[in-house]
């Protein structure tokens, strides 16, 4: 694949606008999928299903199959089409939308087109220098997930150069909101930056009201970026193209910003931008082509004939609005106020993702300097060399276990952290790993003792220097004493005893 052309991102905001638009897919986390009684379990035990065994009649669109909706999905439908600040429709209507679908048995997708759940609605996201940035919503609308190909032979695993393909429909049928904001003006060189705070906001916000485990890594929540560029001074609105299904927060800003540089040297080459979608490559930070994008009147919209109107009554609603969570916003604010935490150190939880693994953290019984410290140094480490997030990794009642064991002096942080690569490895509380490893601290004294006294003894000079007062000296000590003790000993601990028997 060729590489694009880019212009430098500051030369392109000079001569371009940016404009912005996203099309967020949340998952719903009901036990059945939108129109059948298949099962819809969390992610783990989705992950370890078996190809086609999450399936009845309706998601491979068998003859005689007729959809049932949700109810689940639509109270979830209209509890974050609430908290979007959205209105939410007294009728609405699900459709048939006509494409070419490999992975939904049926070839159309039941969605919603004119008729959605929700809209007229807005969400006010945060920067990293605590600037506010208002998003205005367009509409929330329901419909069901397709299922997925997995592409066999050729050497990238997509479907070019593939021998066959094989079709999993496990997904197809799961329950799926679509958020979709209208066209976003005015983010200038910070566009990239929105992209980011925006996803994290609709991720905070369905998380909290516990609709969906929201993990763009696992699919669970979806982007795809629109952006176009129009020359400074004009009126008209560029060509949009469509980045598909970036799948975390980083991905989300790299992308948005590699399309205003790709863009914008295409146009200033007298070129033209075109309609498309295009897939994110995490590998080079590029896109490419995927196909030409179309448009609403290309899908064919009907309404569903087996479904009725969904018709919300007034104290449903109500009913939703009241049980509604803190909003994010506020939330971030009263914790970094509970924690005590600087602008830095709260910062660093935030840009990580980890305010929910904190939170639980501290409430599973952790200092929030103890938490903060494990998941944003040790725990984001690991997950970084394993490509992996960080919350899959290790509960938070499995840390606030950990930090108890240090806090107890039963574990030193070296100590700790073999606990925790235990703990992920799957090896079983940290207790267990201790336990199973041997890997407490030794706190017999007379243990201690001896190992200074052979360390003293093979290191004579050391022990006549810290008697002369040069009590740096016992380093030495220390060091030996470690080692001897496979650094199951408490360093404070060793130097006290080295002081005390060299002034005997």
């Amino acid at each position: 694949m060729a590489t694009a052309k880019l212009m430098d991102f500051d030369k392109a905001l000079e001569i371009f606008e940016p404009v912005l638009g996203f099309e967020v897919h949340v998952e719903l986390n009901t036990n059945t999928k939108m129109f059948s009684d298949a099962p819809n379990p969390a992610n783990e035990a989705y992950h370890a299903a078996e190809p086609n065994t999450l399936i009845a009649p309706v998601d491979l669109g068998l003859p005689g199959s007729l959809p049932v909706v949700n109810a689940t999905a639509i109270r979830s439908s209209i509890s974050l089409g609430l908290a979007l600040g959205c209105s939410i429709a007294a009728s609405s209507r699900f459709a048939r939308k006509n494409y070419f679908y490999p992975d939904l048995g049926k070839n159309y997708q039941i969605s919603q087109y004119d008729e959605p759940i929700a809209y007229e609605g807005s969400v006010e996201v945060e920067l990293e220098d605590g600037t506010l940035v208002r998003i205005p919503i367009e509409r929330a609308h329901m419909e069901e997930d397709a299922g997925k190909l997995t592409h066999v032979g050729g050497a990238t695993g997509r479907i070019q150069g593939a021998e066959y393909s094989l079709v999993d429909y496990n997904r197809a049928g799961v329950p799926l909101v679509e958020i979709v904001t209208k066209t976003i003006f005015g983010t200038e060189h910070r566009a990239p930056e929105v992209a980011k705070a925006y996803v994290a906001a609709i991720r905070d916000i369905v998380r909290g009201l516990g609709i969906s485990e929201a993990r763009l890594e696992r699919g669970n929540l979806r982007c795809d970026a629109n952006v176009s560029l129009r020359r400074r001074g004009e009126e008209k609105l560029g060509t949009r193209t469509e980045t598909k299904n970036v799948n975390s927060m980083r991905s989300v800003e790299r992308a948005v910003r590699y399309e205003i540089q790709r863009q914008a040297q295409i146009l200033a080459d007298g070129g033209t931008i075109i309609q498309e979608t295009r897939h994110w490559h995490e590998d080079t930070g590029t896109t490419s082509p995927g196909r030409p994008k179309s448009d609403a009147d290309d899908y064919r919209y009907f309404p569903e004939p087996d479904l009725l109107p969904v018709e919300p009554s007034i104290e449903l609603i109500e009913e939703l609005r009241a049980a509604l969570p803190e909003q994010p916003l506020a939330r971030r604010r009263r914790l970094k106020a509970d924690w005590g935490f600087t602008d830095l150190e709260f910062q660093d939880v935030r840009n990580g993702g980890l305010l929910d693994e904190v939170e639980a953290t501290i409430a599973a019984g952790a200092s929030p300097a103890s938490a903060r410290k494990w998941w944003t140094g040790e725990i984001t480490r690991l997950a970084n060399a394993q490509e992996a997030d960080a919350a899959s990794l290790v509960s938070p009642e499995n840390v606030a276990a950990l930090q108890k064991l240090v806090d107890a002096g039963t574990l030193t942080d070296k100590l700790a952290r073999q606990v925790l690569e235990g703990v992920i490895a799957g090896e079983g509380t940290p207790q267990e790993v201790v336990d199973a490893r041997g890997l407490a601290v030794v706190s017999d004294d007379g243990a201690l003792i001896a190992a200074i006294d052979d360390a003293f003894a093979a290191q004579p000079d050391v022990l006549a220097k810290i008697k002369d007062g040069k009590v740096q000296a016992a380093g030495a000590v220390i060091g030996a004493v470690m080692k001897a003790m496979k650094g199951q000993a408490d360093a404070a601990r060793v130097r006290e005893l080295i002081l005390e028997r060299a002034a005997q």
